[in-house]
């Protein structure tokens, strides 16, 4: 299988890079230390095109394959932009927009993607509950015909950009004996009678995404608001999960480029014992460790992404191997980078520390390591 990037694809991965490390990255540092979300920063990003990249130019987007959806990701991370921001630009474009984009009709691609794209409007994603998580099929919000309306009720968790969008596609049941069968996706827009937001969680890492509850209580949703048709839900989240386990890796790959740079400059200008750290065999171990990662990680990933451009179904054992290996080792480059910077990688001032509390998200959204775990062993053992 033939990697190689085009010519076009390299340049836009410098472009995207030299323009995030230039204009995005130096607004991050002091979001991330008062965990906030920064509108500048979206702002950039929307201009920039990059929160509309795979969606066609009719409907504001850029028409960009998923190759270069992933590269864009790897730049804004090798760049030095926080998880928090790179978090919010992967829900709003990968699980709301493109999911619009999949299975929405005509009349709703038109009225929502040029907003999405464009970063006017913030989407983001229903489908977590405080009960339900991995367990989907056991969701207890509930979506009741009446009229030409849906009437939802219930509540999501851990919903990224939920606090700042406009438009959320919710995954409810209108049968929960069915479990998985009776699941359905609805737009619910954040001006819907009965919809509201609680406030944002304080969380370890990717503090700049802004994260909350969602309530439906009689919470009003138009029938023509239903996305892909009733019953089809299951079928859709599954379809956000190829983009959670493909696209929204690329950026932790970006971000493992910018700590090996921040690495290897530290173990060249640190002394100790009268000579620079990368001296030592220990650190020289960590830093090949690293560079394996590099390079595993990037095989792993874009051999999705360019399965998924040659129309390929998703192959979902070599998508949970990619969301398990890049998850749990990314947590290990982490660690390692914190533990070559010594007492200043526990400080807030150089970039690892940082980059430790955000990869830990790698483990656990999307799918947690040990969900992938049962996934590639029940595949593996059919």
């Amino acid at each position: 299988m033939d990697f190689t990037f085009t010519d076009e694809q390299k340049m836009f991965r410098e472009t995207v890079y030299k323009y995030a490390k230039e204009e995005i990255a130096p607004l991050c540092e002091e979001a991330d230390l008062k965990g906030e979300f920064n509108f500048e920063v979206w702002n950039k990003m929307g201009s920039m095109g990059l929160l509309g990249l795979p969606f066609s130019e009719e409907l504001g987007g850029s028409g960009a394959d998923i190759v270069s959806c992933c590269l864009s990701g790897e730049a804004l991370g090798h760049a030095g932009v926080d998880g928090g921001h790179l978090l919010a630009l992967g829900a709003h474009t990968y699980l709301c927009a493109a999911t619009l984009n999949t299975f929405g009709t005509e009349e709703q691609k038109k009225k929502y993607l040029p907003k999405l794209a464009s970063g006017e409007w913030v989407g983001c994603m229903g489908l977590t509950e405080p009960g339900s998580g991995s367990d989907a099929g056991s969701m207890r919000t509930t979506a009741t015909k009446k009229g030409n309306k849906y009437i939802l009720n219930g509540s999501k968790t851990f919903i990224t950009n939920a606090p700042i969008s406009q438009v959320m596609v919710v995954y409810a049941t209108l049968d929960r004996a069915k479990k998985h069968e009776g699941i359905t996706a609805l737009v619910v827009e954040k001006d819907s009678p009965g919809f509201s937001t609680g406030q944002p969680f304080h969380k370890m890492g990717c503090k700049c995404s802004t994260t909350s509850e969602v309530f439906f209580e009689d919470c009003e949703v138009p029938l023509e608001n239903c996305l892909g048709g009733e019953n089809q839900g299951w079928l859709m989240a599954l379809s956000s999960v190829e983009w959670d386990r493909s696209t929204l890796l690329a950026p932790f790959l970006g971000t493992a480029l910018y700590s090996l740079d921040a690495c290897a400059k530290y173990a060249n200008d640190r002394q100790q014992f009268n000579r620079p750290i990368r001296d030592f065999q220990a650190i020289q171990h960590r830093i090949a460790s690293m560079k394996v990662f590099i390079e595993a990680a990037r095989l792993l990933i874009y051999r999705v992404a360019a399965s998924k451009d040659n129309g390929q179904l998703l192959n979902h054992l070599l998508a949970a191997v990619n969301k398990m290996y890049v998850g749990d080792e990314g947590c290990n480059m982490a660690t390692d980078s914190v533990m070559i910077h010594g007492g200043y990688g526990f400080m807030h001032e150089y970039p690892v520390e940082r980059n430790y509390r955000d990869a830990r998200l790698g483990t656990i959204g999307g799918g947690t390591s040990d969900i992938m775990r049962m996934i590639v062993s029940r595949m593996m053992l059919m």
